[in-house]
C-alpha cells in the first residue's frame, strides 16, 4: 500500500506541527480518517490500516503530545476544542475538495471524536464532511454527563467511575507524570510512556469541566458504537442511551478488551470496513 507522510500545522495558539501519514491515493473512492488515542501515537494504526481495503484512502496522525507531533506544555493546549482544530486542519491537508471521511477512533481520539461530530452540527467547516463515525473505547463526556447528572444516575454509573479510578488520580498535578517518567514494568514502550508524559493533561484539561458543563448536541452522522465487553476502563454502561444523540446508531458488542484496536486489527478493521461500505 502505498504510503506517504506529511507535516500539518493547524492555526491555533500556541502553533503546533501534526505528522500525518497517508496510505493509498488521494483520488479514491472512499477516505477514512484514524485517530488514536492515550498514550498511543499512529502507530497503532498500522495493522488496521494493513487489514483494510488497498484502493482505499486511510490517513494517520500522531495527536498533539504523542509520537512526532508537537507537545506543547500547559492544561490549556490539551483542550478538545483544540483537538477538534487539529483534526480540520488535517482534513484540509489530506481530504480532496467536496470529499467525505469515515472517521474511525479509539480511547481519547473517540471523546475528540464525539466533539467532532457535535460540532459537525454548527461548524461549516465540518459541515457535511463526515460520513460516518465509528468509535471504541471512549464515550462522550457530554453523554457521561448527562447520564450521572441525577442521584439515580450517578449510582448507576458507579462502576464507570470505579474503573476510571486513573482519570481522579490523574488530576493531581505534577506527580503523576514524576511517577510515569520513574516507573517501571508498565506495559508500555519507552516512547508510550512518554506520550503519557507529555499528554496527561488531556484528563485536566477535559474531564470535570465537561462533567460540570456539559453541550447539548444531536447528530444525523451514521454513528457505529463498538463496545468491547471485557473493557477495563469504558464500560458497557456508558453508552447506554445513546439513541437520544444519534439519530443513527448501530451498537456492536465484542469480546475484547480496551486495547482490542492492537490486539485485533484483522477484527477492528472488519468491522469498520463493514460499517464504512454500507455508508459510502
Amino acid at each position: 500500500m502505498k504510503r506517504e507522510e506529511t507535516q500539518v500545522t493547524p492555526l491555533v495558539t500556541p502553533p503546533v506541527t501534526l505528522h500525518v501519514t497517508e496510505y493509498g491515493d488521494r483520488d479514491a473512492d472512499v477516505h477514512l480518517l484514524l485517530v488514536h488515542g492515550f498514550p498511543d501515537d499512529q502507530r497503532m494504526w498500522e495493522p488496521v490500516a494493513a487489514s483494510l481495503p488497498p484502493e482505499w484512502h486511510v490517513i494517520t496522525y500522531d495527536v498533539r503530545g504523542s509520537g512526532r507531533s508537537s507537545r506543547p506544555s500547559g492544561r490549556s493546549s490539551y483542550r478538545t476544542s483544540l483537538l477538534v482544530e487539529d483534526l480540520i486542519a488535517v482534513l484540509d491537508a489530506t481530504l480532496p475538495t467536496g470529499a467525505q471521511v469515515h472517521l474511525v477512533a479509539h480511547d481519547w481520539g473517540s471523546i475528540a471524536g464525539w466533539d467532532v461530530i457535535a460540532a459537525e452540527t454548527w461548524d461549516p467547516r465540518l459541515e457535511g464532511r463526515i460520513a460516518s463515525y465509528s468509535s471504541a473505547s471512549g464515550p462522550s463526556l457530554d453523554h457521561l454527563a448527562s447520564l450521572s447528572s441525577s442521584w439515580r444516575g450517578r449510582l448507576r454509573m458507579l462502576p464507570q467511575f470505579l474503573h476510571s479510578w486513573y482519570v481522579w488520580a490523574f488530576q493531581v498535578p505534577w506527580l503523576p507524570e514524576r511517577l510515569l517518567t520513574h516507573a517501571r514494568g508498565l506495559p508500555w514502550e519507552d516512547d508510550l510512556r512518554d506520550n503519557a508524559v507529555h499528554s496527561i493533561d488531556l484528563y485536566r484539561a477535559n474531564i470535570l469541566p465537561r462533567l460540570r458543563h456539559p453541550h447539548p448536541w444531536r447528530t444525523s452522522i451514521p454513528v457505529q458504537a463498538l463496545v468491547a465487553t471485557q473493557d477495563a476502563y469504558v464500560t458497557t454502561r456508558s453508552y447506554e442511551g445513546l439513541e437520544a444523540r444519534c439519530r443513527d446508531l448501530t451498537r456492536v458488542e465484542v469480546e475484547a478488551g480496551h486495547w482490542w484496536p492492537r490486539t485485533h486489527p484483522e477484527e477492528f478493521a472488519r468491522l469498520v470496513a463493514g460499517f464504512v461500505r454500507v455508508h459510502a
